[in-house]
Order: structure tokens, then C-alpha cells, then sequence
């Protein structure tokens, strides 16, 4: 093929040949001194060699000699069927000798494969260039495919040029580096999951649900968590928390401030100390590392959710005739800035409702304002119905929360359920007032033994429990103030007896000396009872508990 009839429109082509135009007119125009034009362009004449001997332009170069050294891939189609009209050398070493005037889908099959036929049908069309990258070819290399138009100069016909680059080198580094960020994102998964508990605990009065979607493909893992820890005496906590920051960092911080979640909530302390200790270490593991979170209480006594919330998103609670409540006060900073004092706030929670905690995951987007996402939830839970696991998986499909959504998402469901019929029976309380002096031990023996009679426990049971109400309301007698309160409650798994008093002195289990006249009724009451514990009560006063397994056949 005479390559002399074709002329390539690569960008610059046009502008050169505007300028050897320009060049052709000044040669023959006088300058504004009056000189005589130049019979040679300038071009020409600043473009020698030391033997005074003219260097050839680029025009003058044999095209066909040029195509065929170039180490890029280069083939040449023809017409609406892209009949092949050339390839060069590096193309025939890469993909084998090409026969001429065979339409481009039987002679370039590889060109077929890439899926390059759309393109050189678009190229030939609109007269304008396109470029493929990195697509890896049948020999196993990765090109950089560039078509380009090219016409005859006298307008016989028309074709495409294409111009493949080799650049396995870069599509092989930037596959490691994917590898790379795909090994990391998923080690700091495995960490977030290993972290988060594996199995929830279950409370007796709540029915508990919690998922986790760790963000897309495109985004770290971030340092979401949750957690719920039994605290005895029928009381549950409940924690939700945000870990600013993607990757390893951000899950092995959310791991230390779980842990010590699980650790101050031993002490049983009011959810706004609990806070107020995890701001104080989140500020010791990492200076510049800040997490909000939500540390909740629920007490079955109470019917409420006792909650304090270092600047994460409020808790939602559905009642069971569909309203819903955002617990937005009081909210404190989050967890690392320090120099603030948080504060405990309740929502009620009473038998049919359902709570949600969650992180921003769930309702932040970039294109929407946060308000409108906890409204937009709200809406959800309205009409969620069903178990937790339910209710979890209807909020994050209404959500939108796919596979590859950009952030991480944390959920945490609690129901209190409204227990009626044979249900019923295996959710009891019963509580006195203590009222008088050394007359209100007798008293409460009674009042335990008919009450455990009442619900039908077995003999050695009854014996126990009527024992440990006389060892704890002894002690609160000797050691506490009025106003003193025994309370009785069983649920479908044990029996938990709970003295409250004034005084908030807390008491604590010791070996008593054979000659001493008290310190014994603590240790009886640890020794016979499956457990027990001490916490000061929010209005003042303590309240010291204990709790019995119950049998199957009590259950």
C-alpha cells in the first residue's frame, strides 16, 4: 500500500501543516525592512548539519520505514469492514503475521476479542479518536489501544490507525498494589470481626439482634462496634460506638475501648462515669484518635433505658402502638477530647417497645443532610414489625446498605417484649417496704417464704432464697438507712433478690475470725447464690442483689 495517500489526524498534524503554510507565505512576502524573501523556509535554513548539508523534515521521511521500527504495535483497517492494510513488525512478532485485504474480525481475531471492533466503528464514524486502556491481550501482555482516523489526501476513502502500547509493566504494579489494599482491607476485617462479639449475650427481659456491614470494596474498614453485657440483678448494658479513621489503626483502638467497655461496666457505675473513664483512656491510647458512643443501662424495675451518649447519634424507640421517640439529650463530645463532664439521660422503655442503636453508617450520605437520615430511619421503624433480627435487616434494607456502600454500618435491636398468657407466670415481682426496726427482719422472712411458696419453687430452692433475703436485709438493717425496700422477681431462667437502702456505703465480702459477732452475711450470700453484687443506686443509696438459677423444672 503507498502510504503516501494517507495522512493521520494525530493531534498536532493540522497545526504543522498551518505552519509550513504560513512558513510558504513568508518566504515569498517581504519582511517591514524591505529585505528580499528567503527562497528556502526558515525552517530549512536553521536545520543543518556541520557539513552544511540540509537535515530532511519530517514529510520527507518514508512512513512505512518508520511504522515498521517503532516498538509500539501498530495495524492499519480499511473501510466500514475495517479490511486489515498493514501491520508493522512488533505487531506481527506479538500476535503472528496478519494477511492484507481480510476483513478486521477474521484477520485481527485478538482485535475481536478486546472488543475493539465497537470502537473502530465509532472512530470511523465520528472522525475523532478513542483510547482503550489496559486491556490484556490473548499473548498475555496488557496494551493501551489508540484508534485513530485517517483519510486519503485526495478523499478516496478512509480508515483507521491503530497504535497499541505496551504497558504490562504498569498493569502488573498497579494489580500488586490492588492485591496489596485487598490483603490489608481484608486483615482489618478479620480484626473488626474478631473483635466484635461473637455471640450476643441474652438477656432474660430482652430480645437482642445486632449486624455489622463492614464498607465497600473502595473503603477501609472502619472501627464500628457494639456490644451487650449482662450486669446481674435482671439489669442489662447496652454500647454502640463510632472509631473515627479507616483500617487496621481504627479496629485495633475499637477493640481496646470494647474492651474496657466490658471492664468499667463490671463496676456497674451509672452510664455517665462509664463514659467518663473511656474518655480518659481513649485520650491515653491515642491522642489524635476520637469515638463517639452510646452506653445504655435497662433496668426490668424501672421500665426505662438509662443512657449517656459522648457525641454519637440518638437511640430511636418504637412503642408498641408504632410512635417513635429520638433520645437526643444529653449528648457530651466524643470519646478523646476531654475536659468534659457527661450526663445521664432516660427514654422510656416499656413492655412492647423496640430500641435501636446504630452508627452513622446507617444514615449519613453525602448528598443528603443527617437530620433528613435519622427522620428517613424513623420512618422505618414505625413500620418495622417482627423479631430483632427482622426489624435489623428491614432498617438496613431501607437504608440502602449494599455490598459496596461507602461506609461501615453497626445495628443494635432490643425489644422488650409484652409477655401475656402462660408467659406471664414466668415474669413475676413482688417487693415490701421495710418498714420499723429489728421487727422488719421477721417480717421479710415471712413475706419471701409465702411469696417463693406463690410461684411454686421447689423446697431446697425456697430454703435458699428465703435464707439469703434474711442475710441481705440483716445487713442493710445493721448497715443501712431507711428508706429500705425488699423486692422479689423471677424470671423464665432465675430468682433475684435486691435490697435497697440509703446508704451508699458498698458492701464487700471478707473473711470473717471465729471470734468476730458479724461480717458474715455477705459471704453466706456468696457461697449459696449462683451470684451477687452491690451498686449505688442514682438517687442516692445502694441496692445489694443476688441471684439462683432456677431448675428446669422450675423454668
Amino acid at each position: 500500500m503507498n502510504f503516501t495517500r494517507w495522512s493521520a489526524r494525530l493531534p498536532g498534524t493540522q497545526r504543522r501543516a498551518a505552519a509550513r503554510t504560513e512558513n510558504a507565505v513568508a518566504a515569498t512576502t517581504p519582511d517591514r525592512r524591505g529585505e528580499s524573501p528567503s527562497p528556502v523556509p526558515p525552517a530549512r535554513v536553521e536545520q543543518l548539519t556541520d557539513d552544511g548539508e540540509p537535515i530532511p523534515g519530517v514529510d520527507e521521511l518514508p512512513v512505512r520505514e518508520v511504522l515498521d521500527r517503532v516498538p509500539a504495535l501498530v495495524a492499519l483497517v480499511h473501510g466500514t469492514d475495517h479490511r486489515l492494510a498493514y501491520v508493522n513488525d512488533a505487531y506481527a512478532t506479538a500476535f503472528g503475521v496478519r494477511p492484507p485485504g481480510e476483513p478486521a474480525r477474521e484477520a485481527l481475531p485478538e482485535l475481536a476479542e478486546l472488543g475493539l471492533l465497537p470502537l473502530l466503528d465509532q472512530v470511523l464514524r465520528s472522525g475523532k479518536p478513542r483510547t482503550l486502556k489496559s486491556r490484556k491481550a490473548p499473548d498475555g501482555r496488557s496494551y493501551t489501544f489508540t484508534c485513530t482516523p485517517v483519510t486519503e489526501n485526495n478523499g478516496g476513502g478512509s480508515g483507521v490507525l491503530v497504535f497499541a502500547t505496551d504497558v504490562t509493566d504498569h498493569a502488573e504494579a498497579a494489580e500488586r498494589l490492588r492485591a496489596s489494599e485487598r490483603r490489608q482491607r481484608e486483615t482489618a476485617v478479620t480484626l473488626q470481626r474478631s473483635l466484635l462479639p461473637q455471640e450476643l449475650e441474652e438477656p432474660d427481659d430482652l430480645r437482642i439482634a445486632a449486624t455489622y456491614h463492614p464498607g465497600g470494596t473502595e473503603a477501609a474498614v472502619g472501627g464500628d462496634w457494639y456490644d451487650v453485657i449482662t450486669l446481674g440483678g435482671g439489669r442489662t448494658a447496652l454500647v454502640i460506638g463510632d472509631v473515627m479513621g479507616r483500617g487496621v489503626r481504627a479496629a485495633a483502638v475499637m477493640g481496646q475501648l470494647r474492651t474496657a467497655v466490658r471492664a468499667y461496666a463490671r463496676l456497674d457505675l451509672p452510664p455517665h462515669e462509664v463514659l467518663q473513664l473511656l474518655d480518659g483512656l481513649a485520650t491515653e491510647i491515642d491522642a489524635n484518635q476520637i469515638a463517639t458512643c452510646v452506653y445504655a443501662v435497662h433496668d426490668p424495675n424501672e421500665g426505662r433505658l438509662v443512657y449517656a451518649s459522648a457525641g454519637h447519634l440518638p437511640i430511636l424507640v418504637r412503642d408498641e402502638n408504632g410512635d417513635v421517640q429520638r433520645a437526643d439529650e444529653p449528648t457530651g463530645p466524643p470519646l478523646g477530647t476531654g475536659g468534659w463532664m457527661h450526663a445521664s439521660g432516660s427514654i422510656a422503655l416499656s413492655p412492647g417497645s423496640t430500641a435501636v442503636l446504630y452508627t452513622d453508617g446507617l444514615v449519613e450520605r453525602r448528598d443528603e443532610d443527617l437530620d433528613e437520615g435519622i427522620a428517613s430511619l424513623q420512618r422505618a421503624l414505625a413500620g418495622a414489625t417482627g423479631t430483632p433480627q427482622v426489624v435489623c435487616d428491614r432498617l438496613v434494607r431501607s437504608a440502602g446498605v449494599t455490598a459496596d456502600h461507602d461506609d461501615d454500618v453497626a445495628v443494635l435491636v432490643l425489644q422488650h417484649p409484652a409477655r401475656t398468657g402462660p408467659d406471664s407466670d414466668l415474669f413475676r415481682n413482688a417487693a415490701l417496704e421495710l418498714l420499723g426496726g429489728v421487727e422488719a427482719a421477721p417480717r421479710a422472712r415471712a413475706f419471701a417464704s409465702g411469696v417463693l411458696t406463690s410461684w411454686r419453687f421447689p423446697t431446697d430452692l425456697h430454703d435458699l432464697g428465703v435464707l439469703a433475703t434474711s442475710e441481705l436485709v440483716a445487713n442493710s438493717l445493721q448497715h443501712g438507712t431507711p428508706p429500705m425496700r425488699l423486692r422479689l422477681r423471677r424470671t423464665d431462667r432465675r430468682l433475684i433478690i435486691e435490697v435497697t437502702d440509703g446508704d451508699d456505703h458498698l458492701p464487700r465480702r471478707r473473711r470473717a475470725e471465729p471470734v468476730d459477732e458479724s461480717g458474715r452475711g455477705i459471704a453466706i450470700v456468696a457461697t449459696i447464690a449462683s451470684a451477687w453484687g452491690s451498686r449505688r443506686t442514682p438517687g442516692g443509696g445502694k441496692a445489694v442483689w443476688c441471684e439462683f438459677v432456677l431448675p428446669k423444672g422450675s423454668r
